[in-house]
């Protein structure tokens, strides 16, 4: 089997990866200099607030995208009610309905208190499919813990089923036990309640 390309993908674990390089480099390790000691500090603090920077970005991002759906929620209320006074007005026709847009039916899916449901699909060489609904969302946030992990992390953000999960086995050739968890997301922020934990055997 081919190995793994040693250098994370993703930006968090790169940064995680790059502060173990300029810990363990220095002027004696073999084929290193001073200088590429001194690149490796420079380099590693840019990235530290570099990702300081875009953490503080995100977490300002999906606070404002949280404000967005709490203010489109409670409008969506007082606009359902008022579409429903004047749909019962003795006056009220099919023209009036067209010109405002309210003549469809309504939808009453309260998605603060909806929830994914997911479903696992083994496959063969360590990969699990997650396929998962996403009612009236954009997609879901899917998070997942592994064999010897004490909590969930983040997996990925996905708009269409399914989501593959084709990490490596952690023990080439073990089997090994994932769980698996989703929320729905609108825009940047969360919004529902977490999916039941689905789990799964993946194998070799």
């Amino acid at each position: 089997m081919a190995k793994q390309y040693f250098i994370p993908k993703q930006q968090a674990p790169y940064v995680q990866w790059h502060d173990t390089l300029k810990g363990g480099v220095s002027a004696t390790t073999p084929g290193a200099t001073a200088a590429d000691a001194t690149m490796l500090a420079a380099d590693n603090a840019t990235l530290h607030a570099k990702l300081t920077a875009a953490t503080l970005a995100d977490n300002a991002s999906k606070a404002a995208h949280a404000d967005l759906n709490n203010a489109i929620a409670a409008s969506k209320t007082n606009a359902r009610l008022l579409a429903q006074r004047i749909k019962k007005s003795t006056t009220y026709t099919d023209v009036i309905g067209k010109q405002l847009n309210i003549i469809d039916a309504e939808d009453t899916t309260d998605m603060t208190q909806a929830q994914p449901t997911l479903f696992a699909n083994v496959k063969a060489g360590g990969v699990v499919e997650i396929d998962f609904n996403k009612m009236d969302a954009e997609g879901v946030h899917i998070y997942g813990m592994r064999d010897g992990e004490t909590g969930f992390s983040y997996l990925a953000s996905e708009t269409h089923a399914a989501y593959v999960d084709n990490r490596p086995l952690l023990a080439a050739g073990k089997p090994e036990t994932r769980q698996y968890k989703a929320v729905f997301f609108i825009g940047k922020s969360e919004i529902g309640l977490p999916s039941a934990v689905v789990i799964a055997i993946a194998a070799p």
